[in-house]
């Protein structure tokens, strides 16, 4: 399951790459822009389906309830923006026009987290994840590399429901193998372990796979178990790594608060009490800078993990 290459791809062209080949296969999909279609990559769709791709502007609530009259009609729409304005500008839209009456819309959330770089605070999604997860009938993926990536969209498009689909802006190295990844609602042990369960998803599920790698060379064996799917969230995975290990640590490019450490520990709470780490951005907003720094900077890279990792062992 996992590529034996490095090689870096983008995550937001992985997606206009996958809706290119739905469009060919499907005709009932169509695609939306809040004007950012060169940025978020709907661009490939509208060049190859002119009349299937509609720019809305810097209209993001309407596009969803544009997206919502479309799917009244049969269309399968894949609405494609910012983070946080999917998330935060568009949220009543979301909530009650297109997640309350269950719409089969497709949300597209790119440039998530920190990574946004230079765009600063007011564009870094660190609260998306924790707002889309709270609406009953959505769906959250946060995919990990260009190959979960058009996996999701491609699993996105034959699930009959809200979907929302946070991707990055930077480009990714590599972790799954094309060929034979295939994508569904599971969690996935990427690194057996015994010591500690490290769970990731998204961006950061190369940092944790690289920190199990530091770590092992201090004589430390952690699990690795990345989750592409946030809600609905596969405990049983989580529980059955947890009573192994008794110890887990969860890493996101997110605020701690609502993300994925926060779903972990609701499961385990009521499932399978243990001892839990949560590492992501503590309760602060982001800020401008080049978006290796800013990793550095939030700790969310495998060197700043790994050492947070040993010392909540040690405890």
């Amino acid at each position: 399951m996992l590529s034996k290459t490095k090689e870096v791809k983008s995550t937001r062209a992985a997606f206009g790459e996958a809706l290119v080949e739905l469009g060919a296969q499907n005709p009932n999909i169509v695609a939306l822009d809040a004007d950012l279609s060169c940025s978020t990559q709907t661009k490939m769709f509208g060049d190859k389906y002119p009349d299937r791709f509609f720019n809305m502007g810097i209209s993001e609530q309407d596009m969803m309830g544009t997206a919502v009259g479309l799917a009244t009609c049969g269309k399968i729409p894949f609405v494609a923006t910012f983070a946080m304005f999917a998330s935060g500008r568009a949220w009543d839209q979301v909530r009650n026009g297109i997640c309350y009456p269950r719409f089969n819309v497709k949300i597209i959330a790119t440039h998530g987290g920190i990574t946004v770089g230079e765009d600063g605070a007011s564009h870094q999604a660190l609260e998306d994840v924790s707002i889309m997860r709270s609406i009953p009938n959505m769906v959250v993926l946060s995919p990990a590399d260009a190959t979960e990536t058009k996996a999701a969209v491609k699993w996105a498009a034959e699930y009959q429901g809200p979907v929302y689909i946070r991707i990055t802006r930077t480009s990714m190295e590599t972790i799954f193998d094309e060929q034979s990844y295939v994508f569904d609602t599971k969690a996935k042990i990427i690194k057996e372990g015994k010591d500690v369960t490290l769970i990731s998803t998204g961006e950061t599920l190369i940092e944790a796979y690289n920190a199990a790698g530091i770590l092992s060379e201090q004589g430390i064996d952690a699990e690795v178990i990345s989750v592409p799917v946030i809600k609905p969230l596969d405990c049983d995975t989580i529980i059955s790594s947890a009573k192994k290990t008794n110890k887990v640590v969860t890493l996101e490019n997110h605020s701690i608060i609502g993300g994925l450490g926060s779903a972990v520990c609701e499961c385990l709470s009521e499932n399978y009490p243990v001892k839990i780490k949560r590492l992501g951005t503590n309760d602060v907003f982001g800020q401008s800078g080049h978006y290796k720094e800013l990793m550095a900077e939030y700790e969310l890279t495998a060197q700043k993990v790994a050492p947070k990792i040993a010392e909540f062992l040690k405890k």
